[in-house]
Parts: structure tokens; sequence; C-alpha cells
């Protein structure tokens, strides 16, 4: 016995003999981490030295491109900060400046600021970082402020490590900022 189709006929469709996959255009989610991807190395270089001032940093995390993500460039970035040698860290440290306060902020702010730079910068000799990333615009004063203030009690060697890790924090929300808004 031979078993028949239990579907009634249909005409066949204009479209027989084509496969219904949806056409796959490419659509870039990240233009701007594509277009640093693509960018010449020069270009590159100064993208990411206006995030970190390390020029070793920004040679290693311009040679590991393309990146596919900006969760793939933050974590390249880290990896370089983490591996900055003490000559690579006084050099980036060295081109930072003190966070520019808010034009609304009182003058005894500003004098208590750059008081407490000028400390921090004759006991240790480089500019005090710190990265504000994640502290609210209302709070960074202060933030800074006790951020100099405590630092200013450490051994010059610790110091050494908290400023590593505050410019390599830093650089990643510069970095970060630039790209936001990619898809990643």
């Amino acid at each position: 016995m031979t078993r028949g189709s239990t579907l009634p006929a249909h005409p066949p469709s204009p479209l027989s003999g084509c496969l219904a996959i949806p056409a796959q255009t490419r659509t870039s989610r990240a233009p701007l981490l594509d277009g640093f991807n693509s960018a010449p190395v020069d270009e590159a270089h100064r993208t990411l030295l206006a995030c970190l001032r390390s020029p070793s940093w920004a040679r290693r995390v311009a040679a590991h491109r393309p990146y596919p993500t900006l969760d793939a460039l933050l974590a390249a970035s880290d990896e370089a900060a983490y591996d900055l040698t003490s000559g690579d860290l006084a050099e980036a440290l060295a081109a930072e400046t003190l966070p520019a306060l808010p034009e609304d902020v009182y003058g005894a702010a500003h004098t208590a600021l750059r008081a407490a730079h000028a400390a921090y910068e004759a006991r240790f000799g480089h500019a005090f970082v710190i990265s504000l990333a994640a502290v609210p615009p209302d709070e960074r004063l202060d933030h800074v402020l006790e951020g100099i203030r405590s630092r200013l009690a450490n051994d010059p060697e610790d110091e050494r490590v908290v400023a590593a890790e505050e410019l390599r924090r830093l650089g990643k929300a510069r970095l970060a900022s630039r790209f936001r808004g990619t898809g990643a």
C-alpha cells in the first residue's frame, strides 16, 4: 500500500525555489568603534592619548585592534594599564591635571583645592588623579578634597599603587565615555 499526500494540492508559489531567509545586511551597531578600529595608527594613538596620556599604553591598545565590542576595548585598556612600567606611569601622571571645578563653585573651594593639590604634588611629585565617573556631580568637589587629604597620608610607594589604579580607572572611564552609545 502506497501512501499519498494527505494535504490538498496547492498551486506553486511564485517564489517557488527561493529560500525564505531574511536578507542580512551589515548594519554597524558601533560606528565609533568601527571608525576607531579602521583608523590609521596615528589617529588611533591620538584618540587613546586623549583618554590616558601614556604612549606605551596607547601603542599597545591600538596594536590589538580591531575590537569587536566596547567591552573588549575596555578590557584591553585595563590589561595595558596594569602593565605600565613605573616610567610609563610617571609619564602619564606628569601629563594629568586636576579636574576642573564647575564655574559656580565658590572661591574658597578653588583655594582649598589648589592648596591640597599643591601639597599632594610636593609630597609625591605628580598630579593627583582620581576617577569621578561614579560620583554624582554635586559630590565631586568633596570627593576630590577628601581623596587628596586622605591620600596625603600614604607612603609614596603605596600612593604610587593607588595613583596607578586611579589612572587606570580614569583612562577607562574616558575611553568608555568617548565610545558610549556604540551598541556594546
